[in-house]
């Protein structure tokens, strides 16, 4: 945490590198989250139904429960841990606190909107296939903006990225 507090991260390169490293296999799950999606549905109302209510013209089956709850339960898990560790960084950014708390609750909610919509859809009513295809483009994009917002800190960022607002020459609490 020292490096961090104090401004060292952009100066040590062991640190450097393993933030790099982290942010390079974000990038991947990124990448393969989105693959997957796609795979099985698009950005279309249509698809998104399709997958969960199935369709009986192309012999797709709807999501069954059991399906739907051992899929939500590995996600809520491993996306709340790649949460806690991507939002943490953020703290480190050096942004003003308001937008911090926004780049710490956007992706958190998306990520609950990505999973819970897909139980909506499938067990309420079908038009929320709109707020599965928002949740899942505001994770993706939330999560875009954590790894590049974190690379930058620790490239590009202020010397004491976790400092508040400067008054009288001195850092204040934030």
């Amino acid at each position: 945490m020292r490096f961090v507090i104090t401004g060292e991260w952009s100066r040590n390169r062991l640190l450097q590198t393993i933030v790099t490293l982290y942010c390079v296999y974000v990038a991947g799950l990124w990448l393969t989250n989105a693959l997957l999606y796609f795979e099985k549905m698009g950005l279309g109302y249509d698809s998104v139904v399709r997958y969960y209510r199935g369709d009986e013209a192309e012999f797709l089956s709807p999501r069954s429960y059991a399906g739907l709850l051992e899929i939500s339960h590995f996600h809520l898990f491993a996306m709340g841990m790649l949460l806690l560790v991507l939002t943490h960084l953020v703290l480190f950014v050096p942004l003003p606190n308001r937008w911090k708390a926004w780049l710490v609750a956007l992706p958190f909610a998306a990520a609950a909107l990505d999973e819970g919509a897909g139980w909506l859809v499938r067990f309420v009513h079908p038009g929320f296939a709109y707020a599965k295809i928002a949740g899942f483009v505001a994770l993706e994009a939330s999560l875009a903006a954590l790894v590049i917002l974190s690379l930058w800190a620790v490239f590009a960022g202020a010397q004491r990225n976790y400092a508040g607002p400067v008054t009288n020459g001195r850092a204040a609490e934030s």
